[in-house]
């Protein structure tokens, strides 16, 4: 499985961006997902995810309200859409793929990641 992310910017505090992963992989309907980020000089930390189908995503704390995942499983492309940006959110993000299929926040739970996007929100 390969991942590549794009969509990345700079943009405005309060503004909002759409993050795409596209997956070279014919079963790309089978994993759960999650996109992760990841500030200068701090750990990767978890940001959003979602199951196979797309019917359960779950969200750390400091996104839940403003991010959204999504999938389309006929284009084989993972979504973040992200609306009221601050500038705390300014970091690389990465999607990677589950490899338990189970609810998890633990980057050690995830692999084939992407190289990642930059996204800069400025104040």
């Amino acid at each position: 499985v390969q991942l590549v992310e794009s969509g990345g910017r700079l943009v405005e505090a309060g503004g909002s961006l759409r993050l795409s992963c596209a997956a070279s992989t014919q079963t790309f309907s089978s994993y759960d997902f999650a996109w992760f980020r990841q500030a200068p000089g701090k750990e990767r930390v978890f940001v959003a995810g979602i199951n196979w189908s797309g019917g359960r995503t779950y969200y750390a704390d400091s996104v839940k309200g403003r991010f959204t995942i999504a999938r389309d499983n006929r284009r084989d492309t993972l979504y973040l859409e992200m609306d009221s940006l601050r500038p705390d959110d300014t970091a690389v993000y990465y999607c990677a793929v589950n490899l338990n299929n189970l609810e998890t926040y633990d980057p050690a739970d995830f692999g084939y990641w992407g190289q990642g996007t930059q996204v800069t929100v400025s104040s």
